[in-house]
């Protein structure tokens, strides 16, 4: 009875990619590297929580990608437990990526929606990290040019 109880609950596990909620993936502009995004809304009693992480990874790698980022992330998320790019769009906190150079990588997001918890600003000793939290800009007024 045991043995079947163990294997019906391991059965039963989500993987990464059922707790995905969005996803999005940018080349570098010489093709070389790979940012990738993904919001993972877990629920559960105790464990519910929405995360955004960014990885890196070189294009032509075997090995898996690497956190470079990692944000804790408000709710809730506008189309709840399903992967959908248009609805859940940027993660909850409207995440986005641009490769200003070919070893430069921008991400921007906003800090009222969540928190930047980890983060690497070099990796492999070539391509730099900034982070930009739009929630920090100040507002521009109609009048400033």
């Amino acid at each position: 009875m045991i043995l079947g109880v163990c294997a019906l609950w391991s059965g039963c596990r989500p993987t990464l990619d059922d707790l995905t909620v969005w996803k999005a993936e940018v080349r570098s502009p010489d093709g070389l590297w790979i940012a990738s995004a993904r919001t993972i809304q877990n629920g559960g009693f105790g464990s519910a929580r929405i995360d955004t992480v960014v990885y890196l990874q070189q294009a032509n790698a075997s090995h898996p990608p690497t956190e470079v980022l990692g944000f804790d992330c408000e709710g809730p998320v506008p189309q709840p437990y399903a992967l959908d790019n248009v609805a859940n769009a940027g993660g909850t906190i409207n995440l986005t990526m641009q490769w200003l150079t070919p070893s430069h990588l921008e991400v921007t997001y906003d800090g009222r929606e969540g928190k930047l918890g980890f983060q690497v600003v070099r990796m492999a000793g070539t391509i730099d990290i900034s982070v930009q939290d739009l929630s920090r800009e100040p507002a521009k007024s109609k009048d400033s040019k």
